[in-house]
């Protein structure tokens, strides 16, 4: 098997280039290091166009927020990238990026803020300086005033249930809600639905299978599931648990990431992972996974995987079949993957790379 290429985002200035040989001819898997590309202030995710992975999107979390368009595979290779194209965020501190043909959608943390630019795979990349954006509704300061003051949107993905028109869901981690948009006739996007939340929980990230939603909330270390059936009727709660078995939960922990990988040959039973920071614990943060052997409805936590990283804020399925499972400590322990065991339910580190080589990593994408 071929190495694969992993892109890394960071809280540095630069975007990284890993290569992960999972067979090589001698030895252990390996993770190296090959490239490193400085792009600006904390580019803390990236995106790839969907009819070309060469050409990859990053937000820079900044006051003055920005998104960078980067080109690899320049001299037919992948290391390396060229900054091609920059534009204005439409606010302060993109940290979520949603890529289409012709559209790159932006979610702006601190300025409460989407925008969208239209976009190419041709110079100039990006086609308008002048960000359209929208700004999203906020009632009153949540239960955590410190990280509820304003609307915070966290995410921005497709809702693959509609097969009406295309719907966005945006978690709003200052709003305790999950907003629904749909693009009216002029193209822009609006507001058509939300699903609230208990106050101070922080809805983060989402995942959808079947007919079921799975929402992290970020504050509360939380996994809430809902019947969600298409609109106009309304999601249904059915159950929500904690994403860490020990009890009581410091308040510095938190849930960052939820994954939701397609079964296949190899991994037959659906599992969700979630991943939590900030945990005490000599051997680091975990890993939840939880299976839906009962039910899309109704997760089980089945185990939790000790990472040996630190403030693990994001992870990553790739190679044959999502086999492995990338990860990163942004304030410690570097990045390494991991190879699912026991049909899912387990997972064996097999590489690393440390700190010193990859600073700060915030966001994964396998070419």
């Amino acid at each position: 098997m071929a190495p694969l290429t992993i892109f890394v985002a960071s809280y540095t200035d630069s975007i990284y280039t890993l290569s992960f040989d999972p067979t090589p001819l001698t030895g252990s898997p390996t993770l190296k290091l090959v490239a490193r590309t400085p792009v600006g202030y904390h580019p803390s995710w990236i995106a790839s166009h969907p009819s070309d992975k060469s050409l990859i999107y990053t937000g820079l979390e900044q006051a003055d927020g920005e998104v960078v368009a980067i080109k690899y595979g320049r001299d037919g290779t992948i290391e390396g990238g060229d900054v091609v194209a920059r534009a204005k965020s439409g606010g302060a501190d993109p940290c979520t990026l949603l890529v289409t043909d012709d559209e790159l959608i932006i979610g702006n943390y601190s300025s409460g803020t989407i925008a969208t630019l239209p976009i190419s795979t041709s110079t100039p990349y990006i086609l308008s300086p002048n960000p359209w954006t929208l700004s999203m509704p906020f009632e009153h300061a949540g239960r955590n005033k410190y990280r509820q003051s304003s609307s915070h949107p966290h995410q921005i993905i497709f809702n693959p249930l509609n097969h009406m028109e295309k719907e966005l869901l945006v978690p709003d981690l200052g709003a305790d809600t999950v907003w629904r948009l749909i693009k009216q006739s002029d193209g822009k996007w609006t507001i058509c639905g939300r699903i609230d939340f208990e106050p101070g929980g922080g809805p983060r990230h989402v995942a959808v299978r079947g007919t079921t939603l799975y929402t992290l909330l970020e504050l509360t270390s939380k996994l809430v599931v809902h019947a969600f059936p298409p609109l106009p009727a309304l999601p249904t709660p059915l159950t929500s648990l904690f994403t860490l078995s020990a009890s009581p939960i410091p308040d510095n922990m938190l849930a960052a990431e939820i994954l939701l990988p397609e079964p296949n040959a190899s991994f037959p039973e659906t599992f969700i992972y979630t991943s939590n920071r900030n945990d005490p614990h000599s051997e680091g943060d975990t890993i939840a996974i939880f299976s839906l052997a009962a039910g899309e409805g109704w997760p089980e936590l089945v185990n939790e995987v000790r990472t040996g990283l630190n403030h693990v804020r994001a992870m990553a399925f790739g190679g044959d079949e999502d086999k492995y499972l990338v990860v990163g400590g942004v304030e410690g322990g570097g990045v390494k993957v991991f190879e699912r065991t026991d049909g899912g339910k387990g997972l064996k580190e097999i590489a690393k790379l440390g700190g010193d080589a990859v600073g700060r990593p915030t966001g994964f994408l396998w070419y």
